[in-house]
This record gives C-alpha cells, structure tokens and sequence, in this order.
C-alpha cells in the first residue's frame, strides 16, 4: 500500500465514495430530466446535474467524512464548489472526447467521467477544502 494513503484517509475515501454515490443519482436524475423532459442541450444538462450532486456531497461529506467544524461555512462551500467547477471541467471533457470523439453512449461516458472525477475531488478537497 501507498504509504501515504493511511487507514483513516482510506475510510475517509470510502465515505467520499458512498457521498459520491448518492451523487451520481442526485446527477443522472436532475441530468435527464433537464435533457429528456426539458430538452436542455447535454452540456447544460450535465452542468445542472453536476452542481445539484455537488451541493448534496458538500453537505455529506462536510457533515460525515471531513466532520468540518469551520466556522466559515460559505468559504468552505465557496472552496468545494471551486473544485467541483474544475473537476466539472474535467467531467466535460472526458464525456465530449468520449462521446463526441469516439461516440461512447453519453451516460456511460459521464459515468467513466464521474469515475476520474471522483479522485481528482477527494484529493483536492482534502488539500483545499477541508483543511485542519
């Protein structure tokens, strides 16, 4: 094992992960119904599902991984919103070479985008968040 990936940062990923979970039907659901039902283009619709999912895992993991007890809370909402911009960022890209490029079905392609994400979060928020 990683020498710095100790016991409690790998339950802290595990929690990160079933946050994250709960995120991915929190994304896909306001996603299709903003694609499907409301006839956004993908891209807006991948946006909107990514920031409710993002507003969800903030409050999990503030309250149940990270147990941030910052007092400043809109900074630290601030801080994680940066990141799930930039890893938005990322989950975009990935879906457009993946579904645009190589013509992958645009859910299993955002759900390979969610994967990579979800790495680049929980490092960076730990790092850039949820500091001590």
């Amino acid at each position: 094992m990683i020498p710095f990936f100790t016991k409690p940062l790998f339950l802290k990923f595990i929690k990160f992960g079933i946050v994250g979970f709960s995120g991915v039907f929190i994304d896909f659901g306001f996603t299709y119904i903003t694609k499907e039902y409301l006839k956004a283009q993908k891209y807006l619709a991948n946006a909107i599902g990514f920031t409710m999912a993002a507003t969800s895992n903030y409050y999990l993991n503030r309250v149940w991984t990270f147990h941030s007890h910052n007092p400043n809370i809109g900074s630290e909402y601030t801080r994680f919103l940066l990141v799930s911009l930039l890893g938005l960022g990322i989950s975009t890209l990935v879906i457009y070479v993946l579904n645009g490029r190589f013509k992958m079905n645009f859910y299993l392609a955002k759900l390979f985008a969610i994967g990579g994400v979800t790495v680049w979060n929980f490092f960076v928020n730990i790092a850039f968040t949820f500091v001590n």
